[in-house]
C-alpha cells in the first residue's frame, strides 16, 4: 500500500508525489467542478455547480515547476495508492482541526479519522454514513421522490395493458386470472427504494441509531413509502439506479443522494474503486467549512448570505442586477460591519480580497471590514487603513474610521488530545466573538485606532491580553 499524507494549501516538490502517479494524474490542475468519478464523493455537492470556482478550489495544481495543494481536504483511492490531504493544522499525525469543523458542521463526531485504518477504507464508509442525514434531509425538503414506474399484475382486475407472451405463460390453461402491466406515478421507485436499502444498512451498523436520530420523520417517509422492501433485492436496486442517475436540475439534491446511497452500498461490498480509471474517496471544501463554522460562532449578530446556496442575495444596483453575496453582515447598523471568512494563510489575503471587502463595505455603508481566518501563532490583529486622496496631488492621507481588518483565529497546535484541543479551540471563539460583537456595538470608530493595536515591530501581544485592553477602552 502506498500511502502519501499532505497538508492543505502547502506546497511540494513534485518528487513527493512519484509513488502516487494514479491519483496525481486523475486530480492534477483540475477544479472540483471537473471531477465527476462517480466514486470520488466531495462535500458538499453544491460546490460543483458554483460558476466562480477559484483555483483554491482545486485538489491539487502545478506551480513554478512545483505541485501545491488548495483549500481541499480528505481521502483519495486509487487501487493501492492513497492520498490524504489533511488540515495544515494538523499536530503529529492527528488532525483535530478538521474532526473540530467537521463535528462543529456537519455533526461527525470524532470517531472517524482520515488517519486511522487507511488500508482497508473502513474510515472512507464511516465518513460517507455520518453525511447522509445531511443528504436525505436537504432532499426530502423538495418533497419525496416521485416516478412513472410499471408494474405487472396477475389477476381479473385489468387496468392497464394486457401481456399476452406472460399470459400464455403464466395463465395456461386458463384458471381466471389475465396478466397485464401498468404504469403507475408512484412514490415507491428505485429511488426511494435505494434510500430504504441504505437506511436498512446503517441501521444494520452500531451507531446506527445515532446517525439517524436526527431524521426520524424523513425516514418514516422512506419506510412508509416501501412497503414492498425486501433486502435480497439490493444489488439489483443498486444496478438500476446506476444505469438511471437523475440528472434534471430540480432534483440536483435527489442526485446527490442517489450517488451517496450508491457509494456507501457498493462500500458495504467491498465494490468500491474497483475499475481501473476509477479514483474514489471523499473530500471536503475547507473554505465552506470554515465559513460555515463562522456562521455557528457570529449567527446571533450578522446575517450570512450564501453564495453556494444562492440565498440570501443582495443587489448592488436599484434595477436588480448585480448580485452580490457577503459572506457576514452585521445586523447591527450603528455602524455596519462586514465580515469575510478566509481560509488560507494571512498572507495570501491580498488583492481581490481587498476589492471585493471594500465594495460591499461601500455597498452598506460600513465603516469597518473583517477578515477572519485560521491561525496556528500568536498573531496580532493587522488593521488596514483606507486611503483617500491621489499620490499625483500629494494628498494621499488615511481614513481614521475606514479600516479593514485581518483577525486570525487561534489555532491551538499544542493540545494533549481531542478533549484538550476542544476547550482550547472554546477560548479561541471568545475571544474572537469579543472582539468582533464588542467592536460592531460601538459607534465611534476610534475604537478600532485604540491603543490595544498599536504594537511595535517585533513585539508578540496574545489575544487575550488585547481583549482585556479593549473592555477596559469600551468601560471608559
Amino acid at each position: 500500500m502506498k500511502i502519501l499524507k499532505v497538508k492543505d494549501n502547502t506546497t511540494y516538490i513534485t518528487s513527493r508525489f512519484s509513488c502516487n502517479k494514479c491519483i496525481v494524474s486523475n486530480i492534477l490542475n483540475k477544479s472540483l467542478s471537473q471531477l465527476d468519478a462517480e466514486e470520488l464523493f466531495i462535500y458538499p455537492e453544491s460546490i460543483k455547480i458554483v460558476e466562480d470556482l477559484t483555483r483554491d478550489q482545486m485538489i491539487l495544481q502545478e506551480f513554478n515547476g512545483k505541485y501545491r495543494t488548495g483549500n481541499v481536504m480528505g481521502f483519495i483511492g486509487h487501487g493501492k495508492e492513497r492520498l490524504i490531504i489533511q488540515s495544515r493544522f494538523c499536530n503529529d499525525n492527528e488532525d483535530y482541526f478538521l474532526s473540530y469543523l467537521l463535528e462543529s458542521v456537519l455533526n461527525i463526531p470524532n470517531i472517524v479519522s482520515l488517519d486511522a485504518d487507511t488500508s482497508s477504507d473502513k474510515r472512507l464508509l464511516d465518513f460517507l454514513l455520518f453525511i447522509f442525514p445531511k443528504y436525505l434531509g436537504s432532499a426530502i425538503r423538495k418533497g419525496l421522490y416521485k416516478q412513472y414506474i410499471y408494474k405487472q399484475y396477475n389477476d381479473m382486475k385489468i387496468k392497464g395493458k394486457i401481456d399476452i407472451p406472460r399470459h400464455l405463460i403464466r395463465n395456461i390453461p386458463f384458471i381466471g386470472r389475465i396478466a397485464y402491466s401498468q404504469r403507475l406515478f408512484s412514490y415507491d421507485n428505485t429511488l426511494i427504494e435505494l434510500i430504504r436499502h441504505t437506511i436498512e444498512f446503517i441501521k444494520s451498523k452500531s451507531y446506527g441509531s445515532i446517525i439517524l436520530s436526527d431524521i426520524k420523520e424523513e425516514v418514516n417517509l422512506i419506510v412508509n413509502a416501501t412497503q414492498p422492501y425486501r433486502a435480497c433485492d439490493r444489488q439489483k436496486i443498486i444496478e438500476q439506479n446506476k444505469k438511471n442517475i437523475i440528472r434534471h436540475a430540480y432534483f440536483r439534491e435527489y442526485s446527490a443522494l442517489q450517488r451517496l446511497c450508491i457509494l456507501i452500498l457498493k462500500s458495504e461490498k467491498h465494490d468500491i474503486g474497483g475499475g481501473i480509471q476509477n479514483s474514489y474517496g471523499i473530500l471536503f471544501d475547507g473554505a465552506w467549512l470554515w465559513e460555515e463554522y463562522i456562521n455557528i460562532l457570529l449567527n446571533s449578530h450578522f446575517y450570512h448570505p450564501k453564495n453556494k446556496s444562492k440565498s440570501g442575495a443582495q443587489q448592488l444596483f436599484s434595477d436588480g442586477r448585480g448580485l452580490i453575496y457577503p459572506d457576514f453582515i452585521s445586523k447591527s447598523t450603528a455602524p455596519r460591519s462586514i465580515v469575510d471568512a478566509k481560509y488560507k494563510p494571512i498572507d495570501n489575503i491580498r488583492g481581490r480580497d481587498y476589492l471585493q471587502v471594500l465594495a460591499y463595505m461601500y455597498r452598506f455603508d460600513a465603516y469597518k471590514g473583517y477578515y477572519i481566518y485560521p491561525e496556528s501563532n500568536e498573531q496580532v490583529p493587522e488593521i488596514l487603513k483606507l486611503n483617500s486622496g491621489s499620490t499625483y496631488e500629494d494628498n494621499v492621507i488615511a481614513h481614521n474610521d475606514i479600516s479593514v481588518i485581518k483577525l486570525g483565529l487561534k489555532i491551538p497546535n499544542k493540545a494533549i488530545n481531542y478533549i484538550d484541543f476542544k476547550r482550547r479551540m472554546h477560548e479561541s471563539e471568545l475571544i474572537l466573538q469579543n472582539i468582533i460583537f464588542n467592536y460592531a456595538a460601538q459607534s465611534d470608530a476610534a475604537v478600532i485606532n485604540d491603543v490595544s493595536f498599536q504594537v511595535r515591530k517585533g513585539e508578540c501581544v496574545e489575544l487575550d491580553k488585547i481583549i482585556k485592553r479593549v473592555n477596559l477602552n469600551l468601560k471608559r
